[in-house]
């Protein structure tokens, strides 16, 4: 009752007040990366939502595009610009996921979107995090947020699952002022962003090469699927 109705109201409400109150900062936030980043404003990306239906989320871009001879993107650590790193440390570059809120594909409260690329190298205990709808905030985001190692991670959203409730998501929604606040656990050490969870097994040996790229093709036949 409460994940299915109470809720959705609770996240439409929020949403659209945050959206309508806030609408200067969105509408500043937007000018000043389009003078310090250029076109586009805005960033999608496509991510598993609830029951891992796929969604187009988006975010103010953080990062530039520039590319290499070969028109390939430069690693992320020469692409993200103070301005973006800045824009990534306050949560102001989230802000576009109210409207995703605002639709359903997310909810204020629950396991972070991850990429397509991610949930393929997930077990089928793990998978069980798309059983409520992604969120904006969530456990994992209070307690170390991209500091902390996918296992970690992937513990706290499956503890989330375990544990929902009105009283619990309230707990997590205070919790992350806190941590914006501090602008800390934004990457891994030594990490201009945070490492995919097949980076990250790959970097840590848990996973071959040859199954990293197996894995990778069946990412992208989800996309494919998708139809988006």
């Amino acid at each position: 009752m409460y994940d299915r109705v109470i809720k959705r109201i609770l996240d439409i409400i929020i949403s659209l007040a945050v959206i309508l109150v806030l609408s200067p900062v969105y509408l500043i936030t937007a000018l000043l990366v389009r003078v310090k980043l250029g076109s586009p404003v805005l960033f999608s990306q496509l991510r598993p939502g609830y029951h891992e239906k796929i969604f187009r989320m988006y975010k103010f871009r953080s990062m530039t595009d520039e590319r290499d001879e070969n028109g390939k993107l430069l690693p992320d650590e020469v692409r993200l610009t103070p301005f973006g790193a800045k824009l990534r440390s306050t949560s102001l570059d989230e802000l576009p996921e109210m409207f995703n809120i605002l639709k359903g594909d997310m909810s204020i409260v629950g396991p972070r979107p991850q990429l397509v690329r991610d949930i393929v190298f997930m077990t089928e205990e793990q998978r069980h995090r798309a059983d409520v709808r992604p969120g904006l905030t969530g456990l994992a985001q209070i307690n170390g947020r991209n500091a902390i190692s996918w296992k970690k991670k992937l513990e706290y959203d499956l503890e989330y699952i375990r544990n929902e409730s009105f009283l619990y998501d309230l707990k997590i929604f205070f919790g992350t002022f806190a941590a914006v606040f501090r602008h800390d656990d934004i990457n891994m050490e030594g990490e201009a962003t945070a490492l995919d969870m097949g980076d990250w097994l790959l970097k840590e040996g848990k996973v071959t090469e040859e199954e990293y790229l197996k894995k990778q093709e069946e990412a992208k036949e989800l996309i494919r699927r998708s139809g988006l």
